[in-house]
This record gives C-alpha cells, sequence and structure tokens, in this order.
C-alpha cells in the first residue's frame, strides 16, 4: 500500500519537468519572434531613415540646379531640345555630350559631395531641360497675364529639373517644374537717355518687342518679333540725330522719341536712378542689388559698378549698373538691362537683347561700328530673375 503513492508523486515530479520545458520553449519562441519583430522594425525604420535622407538629397540637387541657372552656369539659349547636365565630378573630368547638351562639375565642396548625382553618364544624372511639347519643337512658358499661363508665346522658361538622391541602397528621384520670378521694368524705348543722341555707323536701334530666344548676336529680324508690347526705338530728353545713312531707329508707334519729359524725379523727369525702372526704393534697390564689386569679366547677375566701366568683349547677362562712364569696344554682347549714370561709349560689334539706359552728361553717340540695340520685355525679365535667383515651382513630384 505504501508504494502508490510514492509513485504518484514521482510521477507528478515527471510532469512538472515537462511543464517547465514547455514553459522554457514558448518563452524561447516569444523571444526569438521579439527579436525578429526587433530586427524587422530596425530594418524598416532604417529604410524610412534612408528614404528621408535620400529625399532629402534629390531635394538638395534642385537647389544646385536653381543655383547654377540663377549664376548663367546653365544656358539653354532657348533651344527646346537643350539638356544641362551636372556630374559629381571636379572640372576637366566632366564626361563629353552630345549635340543640344552641355555637362558641368558640380559646386559642391570637395570631399563634400552630395549623392544627387553621378560622375558618368547613367540615368541619376542631375539634368535641366525645358518643359516643351512631345515635339520638343517649343518652350513652354509661364505668364500669369495669359490664359492659360503656361503657353508658348510669353513669360518666363519653364525648366525641368530631375534630381536623384541615394542613400545606401534606397533611392529616391523626384521631378520639380520652376520659373524663374519676374520683376517687371517700365522702359519706355530700346534705347533713353537723358541728353541728345547722335546715331552713327551702322547702329540698328529697334523698339519692337523681340523674343528672348533670339540667337546671340543674329541681325534683327521680323521672324524675332513678338507682335505685341513694341516701344519706339529711341527716346530721348534732347534731340535725337542720324548722322549716317546706315544707321537707323526703328519702334513703334515710332522709331524715334525726342525731347521728351518723364515722369520720374530726375533732371527732365528722367529716372532719379535706376530703382525707379523696377518700381523700388533707393533704399530698397541697393539692399536688392548689393554692394559694388570690381567690374568683373564678364558682367553676369546683378553687378553693380560704382565708377566707371570698360568692356572690350565678352558675353553678360542681367542688370549692370554703372555709375560713371562706360566704354564698350570689340564683340560684347549682352542680354538684359544696362543703366549708366555717365556717359556711354561704344564702338565695335555691340549686341544688346533687352534695353539700354543712359542718365549721361553729354550728347550719346552711338556707334562707330557695328552694333545693336533691340528691346526685349522678355530678355530683360529672365534675365534679371536668373539672376536674383528667386524661383517659383509649378509642380513637384516624386517619380520612386
Amino acid at each position: 500500500m505504501t508504494d502508490l503513492p510514492i509513485r504518484l508523486l514521482r510521477d507528478e515530479r515527471g510532469m512538472a519537468l515537462v511543464i517547465a520545458l514547455l514553459v522554457l520553449l514558448t518563452m524561447s519562441l516569444l523571444a526569438t519572434v521579439l527579436m525578429v519583430s526587433i530586427n524587422v522594425e530596425s530594418k524598416i525604420t532604417s529604410h524610412g531613415l534612408r528614404e528621408t535622407d535620400a529625399l532629402n538629397v534629390a531635394e538638395a540637387g534642385i537647389g544646385e540646379a536653381q543655383a547654377r541657372i540663377a549664376a548663367g552656369d546653365i544656358a539653354l539659349g532657348g533651344n527646346p531640345r537643350a539638356v544641362a547636365q551636372i556630374f559629381n565630378t571636379v572640372a576637366g573630368s566632366v564626361p563629353v555630350l552630345g549635340t543640344d547638351s552641355m555637362g558641368l562639375a558640380t559646386a559642391q565642396p570637395t570631399g563634400e559631395w552630395l549623392p544627387y548625382s553621378t560622375a558618368s553618364r547613367g540615368p541619376n544624372v542631375l539634368t535641366v531641360e525645358y518643359k516643351t511639347d512631345n515635339a520638343r519643337t517649343v518652350v513652354y512658358r509661364y505668364d500669369a497675364t495669359m490664359t492659360p499661363p503656361v503657353q508658348s508665346l510669353s513669360g518666363s522658361p519653364i525648366y525641368v529639373i530631375t534630381s536623384t538622391g541615394v542613400v545606401g541602397g534606397d533611392v529616391r528621384r523626384v521631378r520639380a517644374e520652376v520659373y524663374a520670378k519676374r520683376i517687371p521694368a517700365a522702359v519706355y524705348a530700346a534705347m533713353m537717355a537723358n541728353v541728345g543722341v547722335e546715331l552713327k555707323g551702322t547702329i540698328d536701334v529697334c523698339g519692337l518687342n523681340h523674343t528672348s530666344s533670339m540667337p546671340t548676336g543674329a541681325e534683327d529680324d521680323p521672324m524675332y518679333h513678338t507682335g505685341t508690347g513694341d516701344l519706339p526705338g529711341t527716346w530721348s530728353s534732347g534731340e535725337v540725330d542720324i548722322k549716317s545713312g546706315a544707321a537707323y531707329s526703328d519702334g513703334s508707334p515710332t522709331g524715334i522719341v525726342e525731347n521728351q519729359v518723364g515722369p520720374y524725379t530726375g533732371p527732365n523727369g528722367f529716372y532719379a536712378g535706376p530703382w525707379d525702372v523696377f518700381g523700388m526704393s533707393q533704399a530698397e534697390f541697393f539692399a536688392w542689388i548689393g554692394p559694388p564689386v570690381a567690374q568683373p569679366e564678364p558682367p553676369l547677375g546683378l553687378v553693380y559698378i560704382d565708377g566707371d566701366a570698360a568692356y572690350h568683349g565678352g558675353d553678360g547677362e542681367g542688370l549692370l549698373y554703372v555709375t560713371g562712364d562706360m566704354t564698350i569696344n570689340g564683340t560684347f554682347t549682352y542680354r538684359g538691362l544696362i543703366y549708366v549714370e555717365g556717359d556711354l561709349h561704344l564702338n565695335g560689334d555691340t549686341w544688346i537683347l533687352g534695353g539700354l539706359i543712359v542718365k549721361g552728361t553729354t550728347t550719346v553717340k552711338l556707334a562707330n561700328g557695328n552694333a545693336a540695340v533691340l528691346y526685349s520685355a522678355d530678355a530683360i525679365a529672365e534675365a534679371i530673375a536668373r539672376a536674383t535667383g528667386s524661383f517659383t515651382r509649378l509642380s513637384w513630384r516624386e517619380l520612386y
């Protein structure tokens, strides 16, 4: 009779061991599941962080592209097929590209390159091109005064920037459509002066509104006229004399407007300064254009020269403000607006698309040699807009 309780106790001890083993197994399984879950969550979190970082890197690429457009490094010249690519490499190592393409080295500090482009050609290179029709024959522009605002007749060209951020194995590609914000400029002719003007040589002053896509250095031709927004060729508070049969001033409603009084507070109602052109106060203008600089070669962007200036060639763009006299010789081209407080001495093969304003102290003599001053509202607005680096984003989307 005493053996039965002993056997029952032994059986219970065996059952307790089995239960303990089951509990340990269950806890081990729970711990394994928890570790796997933590590992998965960690990977998901890391993946999400890399995705976010890649998106931020791609956005930084958009920023460099806009800065390079503003600096004039990227100049597509109105060519609807033009493409610019920025490579993560140093100058001198940029891959050779095909027709209608330009390659640039990144402007990032050496050794601190964010991976929003590559060193060689490929799908992840930072790319800038125009927004165009499907056939890539027409550049689309943005003009808030037009209906619809996106069209091909007037306004600022729309740039399409594609930037790809790569962090670890995560890739994020974004595409932004942007245009440079325009600053209206109040001009009354292709060439304005607060003194008399003499047209000499083979000077061509034309106030008919030209397209900003006009090729640099091209001769005046009706094919480049917009048909709207035309102005006189030459406006002067004094007399305008044509000294050569080859020189002429064309425009609408007339080619020459002389002995004028303007609406501003300067002598003869002329601009008190370039701030009047842009509807700014004097303080606002100088805060906007920045401090005076030594003469840059060529003049690109917002350039303020306090004193005399002399250019003997080069291709400039933007706003050039000279407080002294200005001399232009050689083959000099400019897109935008030039404002000279002193006298202007213009010779050689000068070509200006936009506008020219001379306050002057003596008669302006244009010009010994071949020269052209062609009015273009869009050229002024676009050049200055790019120089300010103020862009408006029309669209932004993540491709993947």
